[in-house]
């Protein structure tokens, strides 16, 4: 079966969320947005490509952080309305500098924060 990203279920924005994972450790790296033209320039490139709802355009991971996630493989949830990206991280992922977006954690009720920038 060929793939098409207009199968997946978009949110009303057009938009479908994307978990990227470190292809070697496993560790979740981030969560962003693709709509279908990202998931399209994504699978053609192998460069992780999301869309910036803030920007209101593409962002190729890394483009000028030197960051980037290179695409090894993709996956679609049962419900198609969410996608995992495994990848090969170079540098952080996260935009404060930290190798990854998932650096609080909550103990007892607390915030704490589980690493700092360039961890």
């Amino acid at each position: 079966m060929i793939f098409d990203p207009e199968t997946l279920t978009y949110n009303d924005a057009g938009l479908i969320p994307v978990i990227a994972q470190d292809a070697e450790t496993l560790e979740v790296l981030m969560m962003a947005w693709m709509n279908t033209e990202a998931v399209a320039k994504t699978l053609a490139t192998r460069k992780v490509t999301y869309w910036s709802r803030s920007r209101q355009a593409f962002w190729i991971k890394g483009e000028t952080s030197g960051h980037t996630q290179a695409l090894v493989a993709m996956r679609v949830d049962c419900d198609r309305d969410c996608l995992l990206v495994t990848v090969r991280q170079i540098g952080a992922a996260c935009h404060t500098g930290r190798r990854t977006c998932f650096y609080t954690g909550v103990e007892t009720g607390s915030e704490i924060e589980l690493m700092t920038p360039d961890d």
